[in-house]
């Protein structure tokens, strides 16, 4: 059955204040994308409050149209050879001491991008070289040259989201691969072993608890070393439907299952996404 009514515990604020109008104003000074606007992200009050943001590289059009994503998709905008520092300012201008990256889908890029996230790291690291960085990839379609370009870019985090379990990819993910984004995983850590790596998860598809438990165990064994899991909330009609509201009391059980299978740091909650709390696991402990 579809879920057609968000619960009470589901329920958030509209973004106000000074601090969002803030973060609002220099994301649009720099002319940048934030994952928070453009996905519909329920966390972006709490978030911006706190002067963080999740920037989002190469434009605002994803080349994959994913079942779950509000972002839009279709041809996307030439790359912008300057977004790079533009970022690195932004954080400056923030004063933020845990950044996370990410991008639209850019399977048009000879190297879907990876370049792009490697230069807007070093670009970070220069501007303001206390600043831990997180990067939340796509799957480059499992170019290993690509992924190795982003895994040697001085970063703290490599973020790659399983997103849901195998049975529901074809449904909720066309054109990607639930090996695939596992294989990424692995390759990163083989790559480098010190380096920080980490996946999440929407719940709430149709996917039943065995088969959360095996995309842990998949996951644990790739290296995985941090997980998020958050309920999946249609962003409008045009998404995939809800099929079931997680209660809480059960996303703190899932979460205390994926503990005990290893994981360094694990984030379970309804209105969790990939980058809520993310300096709460940086290997650098900013605060």
């Amino acid at each position: 059955m579809i879920a057609r009514k968000h619960p009470e515990w589901i329920r958030v604020r509209a973004p106000t204040g000074d601090a969002v109008a803030r973060t609002r104003a220099i994301v649009r000074d720099f002319r940048l994308h934030t994952v928070c606007e453009e996905a519909q992200c329920p966390n972006v009050g709490e978030c911006w409050a706190h002067d963080t943001a999740t920037f989002m590289l190469l434009g605002d059009t994803c080349t994959r149209n994913c079942g779950f994503c509000a972002v839009r998709h279709g041809r996307p905008l030439v790359v912008d050879p300057d977004e790079p520092a533009r970022v690195a300012d932004a954080v400056a201008r923030l004063g933020l001491r845990h950044v996370v990256v990410t991008s639209v889908d850019r399977d048009d890029l000879p190297d879907g991008g990876a370049t792009h996230f490697a230069q807007t790291a070093r670009q970070i690291r220069a501007r303001v070289a206390g600043c831990a960085v997180e990067v939340l990839i796509p799957d480059f379609r499992g170019d290993a040259a690509a992924l190795a370009t982003v895994v040697c870019a001085p970063i703290d985090v490599l973020n790659h989201n399983t997103e849901t379990v195998p049975r529901l990819y074809k449904r909720a993910r066309p054109g990607s691969s639930y090996e695939r984004s596992v294989g990424v995983l692995a390759r990163a850590k083989h790559l480098r072993p010190t380096l920080r790596t980490k996946s999440g998860l929407m719940l709430g598809l149709g996917e039943r608890r065995d088969e959360l438990r095996a995309v842990f165990r998949d996951l644990r064994t790739a290296g995985c070393d941090v997980l998020t899991l958050g309920q999946y909330l249609r962003p409008s009609t045009d998404e995939l439907p809800v099929e079931r509201y997680v209660p809480p009391q059960e996303f703190t059980e899932i979460g205390e299952e994926a503990r005990a299978l290893g994981f360094a740091y694990v984030e379970s909650g309804p209105l969790v996404r990939s980058s809520y709390h993310a300096w709460r696991h940086s290997p650098r402990d900013p605060h």
